[in-house]
């Protein structure tokens, strides 16, 4: 099976379209506390790490606290949002490089008339994978790991060591390695890279993939690297946008099944976000009349545009 090193590569190069080789090493080595690369090493939109001691008196420990109070601020704020969730499952041929099997679905997160959220389905085509089933692990991964948060509930659960601060794109942030302190049985955790923007104290980017694995041959539970963009809304939360995870997984087979090495590329969009307004009741001549409750589109002030940690061009 490649190693985690080589698989992170991969979804570097991928996941980031202007990306060299040597671009793809120094971005997967800057997951390590080790001394600044050279502006020359560095991707496309990635500024050197600096790992010099943080200014004045701010800490890591500082910066770690206010992360898990404006990712819970985050986490709060995200369930009075409706918005779009595209996922896509491919399978990728070692052929031609073409996907030969895909899984796809839309739905809209939205909130019905009782003020209750709720999924709504709005695109499923018939499922063509062969060479892979998915089960009700990947779509807890793709509901709650992939757009991860960090709150202070969480905090605990992990070691966090703070890396550096680095320039990504136009946002200042620091960077971290998180890793689960201890693996709980039927538990899945995020282990990996972190950026946090500076000003807002909100995660903007990761990069890593979900533990444990399982690899016992015919209970196979692997999934991919993957790194997630996030984007301002409203001018105060950063919300996850796009996903991009791909790799070749080693399946051990196993009661008689062949092993294999499948070549899976999973991308994941959340689009449309409205915060969305309840309204009161109200009952006239004992019918009800109330409007109904109406979202309302995410926009930034007058003039500006939302930064982000820029996802690849789709």
């Amino acid at each position: 099976m490649p190693s985690f090193q080589t698989l992170l590569l991969a979804l570097l190069a991928l996941a980031i379209p202007c990306l060299s080789a040597a671009g793809a090493e120094s971005l997967a080595a800057a997951a390590e506390p080790a001394p600044a690369q050279t502006a020359s090493s560095e991707p496309a939109g990635f500024g050197k790490l600096d790992t010099t001691p943080l200014p004045g008196d701010l800490t890591p420990a500082q910066i770690i606290t206010k992360m898990g109070e404006r990712e819970a601020d985050f986490a709060r704020a995200r369930q009075a949002y409706t918005f779009r969730q595209s996922v896509k499952v491919q399978t990728i041929s070692d052929d031609n490089g073409k996907p030969d099997g895909e899984y796809q679905q839309v739905t809209d997160i939205v909130f019905n008339k009782d003020n209750k959220r709720e999924e709504r389905v709005i695109f499923a085509p018939q499922n063509t994978l062969e060479r892979v089933l998915m089960t009700p692990a990947d779509f807890e991964e793709i509901e709650h790991r992939l757009p991860f948060v960090l709150t202070t509930e969480d905090l605990p659960q992990y070691d966090i060591t703070y890396a550096g601060r680095q320039k990504v794109d136009d946002l200042d942030t620091y960077v971290f390695d998180a890793k689960p302190k201890v693996l709980e049985k039927g538990k899945h955790y995020f282990q990996g890279k972190v950026w946090l923007d500076q000003q807002d104290m909100e995660i903007v980017l990761i990069n890593g993939q979900t533990v444990p694995q399982n690899k016992r041959p015919g209970h196979e539970d692997l999934q991919p690297p993957f790194t997630t963009y996030y984007e301002q809304v409203d001018g105060k939360y950063w919300f996850p946008t796009y996903t991009k995870a791909e790799a070749t997984l080693h399946f051990p087979g196993g009661q008689g099944a062949m092993s294999e090495d499948i070549h899976l590329r999973n991308i994941v969009k959340y689009t449309d976000y409205k915060r969305f307004r309840a309204t009161s009741r109200i009952i006239y001549n004992g019918e009800d009349i109330t409007d109904q409750a109406a979202p309302e589109q995410a926009q930034p002030p007058a003039g500006q545009t939302p930064p982000s940690a820029t996802p690849p061009k789709k």
